[in-house]
């Protein structure tokens, strides 16, 4: 069974409705990346997850249906969502910020996922003691993925990881996400528009439009579709 299973999603933002019967699925242990246009609706298919929009169908989420949940209890059943433009608390320190990631849990083990975090992301580690907001832009979209896995979800939703970074640190943080997936198992459902990158690390793929998914298939074949290669890939 699916981890997460989503069908006839629709949902928007008071009268106006951006998705429109959205059927997809993300597997234990898997990446899915949804691809799309600016104004396609990836956004707001991450944010009817969680729960921060109103949204109607069925969401199933490690067997329970999550439709109508409040975004919290959503978040403690073991969704993370990582959202665009990173959300990092500015005036708190990067350890601050890390274990706010888990004040939901009610465990010993807070001190040792820091621990591993670090060990994954060194930078961080270097700059425990600083401010947040002092950073740059993919330091904190690292500190942003490390605060959403000290909540150890079962499932990570990033919306845009890319958004405003150079291209040598989108590189290098597609990398290190597809290191997390490969060694540690952790399942993610991506949004981007940085098809290349993100292709390379999903097992499966769908492409949005104006609120519909027009395509769908493996990560491989979705790289070398015609039709994708051409919209979002540049060639």
């Amino acid at each position: 069974m699916s981890l997460l299973a989503v069908e006839e999603l629709t949902g928007g933002y008071g009268a106006v409705r951006v998705l429109y019967g959205l059927d997809f699925s993300v597997d234990e242990g898997e990446v899915v990346v949804i691809l799309g246009a600016n104004g396609a609706g990836k956004t707001t298919t991450l944010r009817a997850i969680s729960g921060i929009v109103s949204a109607r169908g069925r969401v199933n989420f490690a067997g329970n249906e999550i439709v109508g949940w409040r975004t919290e209890r959503i978040a403690a059943a073991g969704i993370a969502h990582v959202p665009q433009g990173r959300g990092t608390i500015s005036d708190l320190t990067v350890d601050e910020n890390l274990r706010l990631g888990a004040f939901t849990r009610r465990d010993r083990e807070v001190g040792a996922d820091l621990e591993r975090w670090y060990g994954v992301f060194p930078r961080l580690e270097q700059r425990r003691r600083q401010l947040a907001g002092s950073m740059s832009g993919g330091e904190q979209q690292m500190l942003a993925i490390a605060r959403a896995l000290m909540a150890r979800p079962r499932l990570v939703l990033l919306d845009e990881p890319s958004l405003g970074l150079a291209p040598i640190i989108t590189q290098e943080l597609f990398h290190t996400l597809g290191e997390l997936n490969r060694e540690q198992g952790i399942s993610m459902l991506v949004v981007e528009q940085n098809a290349s990158l993100a292709l390379a690390i999903a097992q499966r793929g769908y492409v949005l439009e104006t609120g519909s998914i027009v395509a769908s298939g493996s990560g491989a074949d979705l790289a070398g579709n015609d039709d994708v290669r051409k919209a979002y890939l540049g060639i």
